[in-house]
């Protein structure tokens, strides 16, 4: 079965390295966009019996959710399905912090982008950092959810001596995620905070338990979109006297005053991923790249060799 990986306008710099990993070029592929707003997608070759991946993160507008279920749409239509495999490729599910009913008369729409996704045809489904573990069970297909981790503290370690660093998680959701970082950073000591929404994208830490006076700190988290939970663990880090401090967020979905957010800020430095294409350049932010990460996915998935063990 012929290995084919084709990209979504969302995610087409990112598709580009995950092929040069595998030695390989992007499937040919149309898009066209009418005036009225509505577009088009087409396959510029065939994809008949083949098994092919397509990579589209889908944060927002809902284009590029939409976008992905019209190239899985598309290659149903073009017999995959006749000895092959439709794989949907989501470096960032968007829509995925409205994972449960957190409150009476409201959508769960991680839920209904799940649905989608399964509907238009999909077999399979690759992500990485999902916001919560639990989207995955919103699927009745398979889904492997990888883990940026391995990419960020090799890079990290490469980059600096761990000895006064401590690993944070800003808030209780981003807990275990910073445990499994500090295992693998050589044990160093976590710090956890506690945090209080007072609206959409505000916050306030309430309190901090661990020691960060005259340490580097590391926060780590899934993602982080206007960075306000972000700045406000900076904040409380400086008064309670720490030295430098770094985040790690898989998803550097920066909207609104983030940016801005970010460069008055007394942030050392933010490392996101290329899951989310970098709206504006800062010299406060690091892009590594994911493609190492889910070229050798692709690769093993296509093999049908085992994915977990990469984070074994």
């Amino acid at each position: 079965m012929e290995l084919k990986i084709f990209s979504g306008q969302a995610s087409r710099e990112l598709t580009k390295k995950i092929c040069d990993c595998l030695g390989m070029k992007p499937g040919a592929r149309e898009f066209v966009r009418f005036s009225d707003g509505e577009f088009k997608v087409r396959f510029g070759e065939s994809v008949r019996g083949c098994d092919i991946f397509i990579v589209q993160s889908t944060y927002p507008p809902s284009d590029n959710l939409w976008e992905l279920r019209l190239w899985i749409n598309a290659a149903k239509k073009a017999s995959v399905k006749s000895g092959g495999f439709i794989h949907a490729v989501i470096p960032y599910f968007g829509w995925g912090r409205q994972d449960r009913k957190s409150e009476s008369r409201v959508s769960v729409a991680a839920e209904e982008a799940a649905h989608m996704i399964e509907e238009a045809g999909a077999d399979h489904v690759l992500t990485v950092d999902l916001h919560a573990a639990q989207i995955a069970e919103f699927f009745t297909i398979p889904v492997d959810h990888l883990y940026a981790r391995p990419v960020f503290v090799e890079h990290f370690k490469r980059l600096f001596n761990l000895e006064n660093f401590v690993v944070m998680g800003p808030d209780s959701g981003a807990a275990k995620v910073a445990e499994s970082y500090a295992q693998r950073l050589d044990g160093r000591p976590l710090v956890f905070a506690y945090k209080m929404r007072s609206g959409t994208n505000q916050a306030k830490i309430l309190h901090i338990v661990g020691e960060v006076e005259g340490k580097d700190v590391l926060i780590v988290d899934d993602m982080t979109d206007t960075c306000g939970t972000l700045m406000e663990a900076v904040r409380v880090l400086r008064e309670r006297g720490a030295s430098k401090i770094y985040a790690f967020c898989t998803h550097g979905v920066l909207s609104g005053p983030a940016i801005s957010r970010i460069e008055q800020s007394e942030l050392t430095r933010l490392y996101v991923t290329d899951s989310v294409p970098p709206k504006k350049y800062s010299p406060k932010i690091e892009v590594v790249s994911i493609a190492p990460l889910l070229a050798e996915a692709i690769k093993r998935s296509h093999n049908n060799q085992s994915i977990s063990s990469l984070f074994e």
